[in-house]
C-alpha cells in the first residue's frame, strides 16, 4: 500500500474518530445540561405549588387547589403537576381528592424517606423528566407549618411530582450537534485534501529517491529525480541534492572505472553496473598485488606455475587447465602443471606440440592474441582431449608475453555450456598472467645462471661446486630412506698423451664424448660429476633391495662403454679406456669426503693393476698401495699420488 493511501486512510480514520468522540461528548453534555435545567425548573415549579397550597390553606380556599395545578400544567414544557398527601396530613385532614390517593412507587418512597427523586422517561414520543419533591414540616417557614399541621418538625407532609418535557431541548441539542459535526466534517475534508496534496508531493519525491537509489545500487548513476513543479522547500532541496550527488558519482566513479579498466586492459563500456565492475576490478588489482608479492618470493619457476594454478582453481573456479613453458632454444613446449598436477603428461592437446612448439596455435599467435575456440569449434587442430574425458569441452589458450616473446601458454579447458561465464573472466586472468610474466622470466634466468654455475661448461655435467651444494641434501635423503651411496672415481687412461699428441681440441672432444657415454649408462637418480681435468665422480644411491651391486654394475657398464667409444679427431679415430675406483658410504667410513678418498685409493689400485678396470675398495688397501708405491717407484696417476710416469700413447682406431 502506498504512503498516499495510508496517509489518506489514517487521516479519514482520525477525523471520523474525532467526530465520534465529539458527538458523544456533545450529546452527553447536552443531556446533562438538559437534565440539570429540567431539575431546576421542577424545583421552581414545586416551590410555586407549595407556596400556592399554603396560601390557599391560609385563605380557606384549599379545595380549589385542583384548578391551580391545572393552570400550572398549562405552562409550556410543563406536562403535569401532581400533589399527594403524607400520612400525617391524611390522619389530620383526610385522604383528599381522588387523584391524590393513587400513589406510585416513587411517591411512596419519597414520602417514606423524605428525599427527592428524579426519573427520565424516554420510551414515548418525547423524553419526560419527572421529579418528586417531599414537603417537610418546619417551624422556620412563613407561615409556620406547625401552626396548621399537628405534626412534629421534619415530618413529611406530602410530595409534589413535576413532569417536564425535554423534547424541545432534545431537538435543539441534535440540531446544534449536527451543525458542529457538519462544520468539523467540512474542516476535516479540507484538511485531508491539503494533507493529501502535500503527502502526494512527499511520496512522489520518496518514490523518485527510491528509484534513483535502486538504480545506483545496481551501479547505474544516470537516473535523476524529476519534480512536476519547481519547489523551494525541503522537498525541492532533497531532490536537487540527490541529483547533484548522482551526477558527481557518475562522473567520478565513471572516470575511476575507465582508469582502472585501462590499467587491466578491460573493456568496461558495455557494463551498466559500473559500481560492481569497478569493485571487481579494484579487488582484482588488490589480489594481483598480493599474488605478485607471493610469487616474487618463490625460488623457482615451477613454484610460480603452482601459484598460477591455485589462482585459476580458487579465484576463477577453473579445474581443467594446462600451463606450458616454451623452450625457445629447442622449439618445444613442456607441461609444467596439468589440472593441478606438476609435470603431468599432456592431457588436452596432441603430443606433437611438445616436440614442435610451432604446432601450437597460441605459440605462434601474433601479438599474444587469445585463441578462443568457444564460438569456433576446431579452431586449433591440436586440441585433443583424451577419450575418457566425458563432456563437451572447449578451450581458450592465453599466450603470456614478455619482452615481445611468448614464454608461457596457459590453456583453459571448460565445458561449452559454461564457456560464456569463463570468457568474461579472461581479462582478469590475463592481469594475473601479465604480472607473472616478468617474474617467471626472472626465475628462469636465475635457474639458467644457477645451472651454469653448477655445471661444467664443456661437458654439460655437474661440477664440483654442485656436489658441495647438493651433498647435504643427498646425504639426508639417503639416511632417511636407509640407502647407501656408492662413490665412483673415474680417470681416463693415458689422457695426457691425447693432449700432447693431438692437441687440446682432441682432448676436449674425448672429454665431451666421455660425458655423453657416462650419462647414457646411469639412472636419472644418479649423478655424474666432472671432478677435475680428466677425473670424474659418479654417485649412485643403492637401496637395500638392490643387494649393494648397483654401483658395480654401473661401473662396469661405463668402463665397457668407454672402451667401445671412438672419437674422430683430424682424420684419426681415437679409442680410450677408463679406470674406476669404488667405495661405499657409510659402510667404508662415517665422513663422506674420507670415503671419497678411499674410492680414489681404489682408483689408484686400478691404475697400478693395468688400467681399464674396476676396483672396489677393501679395508687396508691404502696401506698396501703405499708399500707398492715405495717399492715400484712413481705413481701412474697424478693428484695425491706421486707424479705419474710417461703415459702410453692412445691407440688409434
Amino acid at each position: 500500500m502506498k504512503l498516499t493511501t495510508k496517509t489518506t486512510i489514517f487521516t479519514i480514520t482520525l477525523s471520523m474518530a474525532l467526530l465520534v468522540v465529539l458527538l458523544i461528548i456533545s450529546l452527553y453534555a447536552f443531556r446533562q445540561f438538559s437534565l440539570s435545567n429540567a431539575e431546576e425548573h421542577a424545583r421552581t415549579a414545586a416551590e410555586i405549588v407549595r407556596v400556592g397550597l399554603t396560601e390557599a390553606m391560609v385563605n380557606g380556599v384549599i379545595t380549589e387547589r385542583e384548578r391551580m395545578l391545572q393552570r400550572l400544567s398549562a405552562v409550556e414544557g410543563l406536562r403535569d403537576a401532581r400533589v399527594v398527601r403524607g400520612q400525617p396530613v391524611v390522619k389530620q385532614f383526610g385522604e383528599g381528592l381522588t387523584q391524590e390517593r393513587d400513589l406510585d412507587s416513587i411517591e411512596k418512597d419519597v414520602l417514606s424517606h423524605g428525599k427527592a427523586q428524579t426519573f427520565l422517561e424516554e420510551g414515548g414520543e418525547e423524553p419526560i423528566f419527572r421529579m418528586t419533591i417531599p414537603y417537610i414540616a418546619t417551624q422556620e417557614s412563613n407561615p409556620n407549618c406547625l401552626a396548621c399541621h399537628d405534626v412534629k418538625p421534619g415530618a413529611v407532609l406530602g410530595a409534589v411530582t413535576i413532569s417536564i418535557s425535554l423534547g424541545n431541548q432534545k431537538s435543539q441539542a441534535l440540531l446544534t450537534v449536527g451543525a458542529m459535526v457538519l462544520a468539523l466534517g467540512i474542516f476535516s475534508g479540507i484538511t485531508i485534501l491539503l494533507v493529501r496534496g502535500q503527502i502526494r508531493a512527499i511520496v512522489a519525491t520518496a518514490e523518485g529517491v527510491s528509484h534513483v537509489v535502486s538504480l545506483a545500487k545496481g551501479g547505474d548513476f544516470t537516473a535523476r529525480i524529476e519534480l512536476k513543479e519547481q519547489r523551494d522547500d525541503e522537498i525541492g532541496t532533497i531532490a536537487q541534492d540527490l541529483n547533484d550527488m548522482m551526477g558527481h558519482l557518475q562522473e567520478s566513479l565513471g572516470g575511476l572505472t575507465r582508469d582502472v579498466a585501462r590499467v587491466i586492459q578491460y573493456e568496461s563500456t558495455g557494463h551498466k553496473n559500473i559500481l560492481d565492475t569497478t569493485t571487481h576490478m579494484v579487488d582484482t588489482l588488490v589480489n594481483v598485488a598480493h599474488f605478485k608479492q607471493t610469487i616474487e618470493e618463490d625460488r623457482t619457476p615451477i613454484e610460480v606455475y603452482q601459484h598460477i594454478g591455485h589462482v585459476l582453481r580458487d579465484e576463477f573456479l577453473i579445474q581443467r587447465y594446462t600451463i606450458y613453458e616454451v623452450l625457445t632454444d629447442k622449439d618445444q613446449l613442456e607441461t609444467m602443471v596439468v589440472d593441478g598436477e606438476l609435470k603431468a603428461g599432456c592431457r588436452w592437446c596432441d603430443l606433437q606440440i611438445l616436440a614442435q612448439a610451432e604446432a601450437c596455435r597460441a605459440r605462434r599467435s601474433a601479438g599474444g592474441r587469445v585463441v578462443d575456440a568457444v564460438d569456433t569449434p576446431g579452431l586449433c587442430n591440436m586440441f585433443s582431449p583424451r577419450k575418457n574425458m566425458e563432456g563437451d569441452w572447449t578451450h581458450m589458450c592465453i599466450p603470456v608475453l614478455h619482452s615481445g616473446t611468448i614464454s608461457v601458454v596457459v590453456q583453459l579447458v571448460v565445458e561449452r555450456s559454461h564457456a560464456t561465464f569463463f570468457r568474461h573472466q579472461l581479462p582478469f586472468i590475463q592481469v594475473y598472467l601479465r604480472e607473472a610474466a616478468p617474474v617467471i622470466q626472472a626465475k628462469r634466468l636465475l635457474d639458467t645462471l644457477r645451472d651454469s654455475a653448477l655445471r661444467d661448461a664443456m661437458t654439460g655435467l655437474h661440477n664440483r661446486r654442485f656436489l658441495e651444494e647438493y651433498l647435504d641434501t643427498m646425504l639426508a635423503t639417503a639416511k632417511r630412506q636407509g640407502n647407501s651411496i656408492r662413490i665412483m672415481m673415474l680417470d681416463l687412461d693415458h689422457f695426457k698423451n691425447v693432449n700432447d699428441t693431438y692437441g687440446h681440441d682432441a682432448g676436449d672432444a674425448v672429454l665431451i664424448g666421455f660425458g655423453k657415454v657416462a650419462m647414457a649408462q646411469v639412472r636419472a637418480s644418479d649423478m655424474v660429476i666432472r671432478y677435475g681435468g680428466e677425473e670424474f665422480m659418479v654417485l649412485i644411491a643403492e637401496g637395500k633391495d638392490e643387494g649393494g651391486s648397483a654401483g658395480d654394475v654401473v661401473a662396469e657398464k661405463i668402463r665397457a662403454a668407454v672402451e667401445a667409444m671412438r672419437t674422430p679427431v683430424g682424420g684419426h679415430v681415437l679409442s680410450n679406456t677408463v679406470s674406476v675406483g669404488l667405495s661405499r658410504f657409510p659402510d667404508d667410513g662415517g665422513e663422506f669426503w674420507e670415503v671419497a678418498k678411499l674410492a680414489d685409493v681404489a682408483l689408484y689400485q686400478a691404475k697400478r693393476s693395468g688400467r681399464n678396470r674396476v676396483v672396489s675398495y677393501v679395508a687396508g688397501m691404502e696401506s698396501e698401495d703405499e708399500d707398492k708405491a715405495a717399492a715400484k717407484g712413481p705413481s701412474p696417476r697424478g693428484g695425491e699420488a706421486p707424479v705419474r710416469a710417461k703415459e702410453e700413447k692412445p691407440r688409434k682406431g
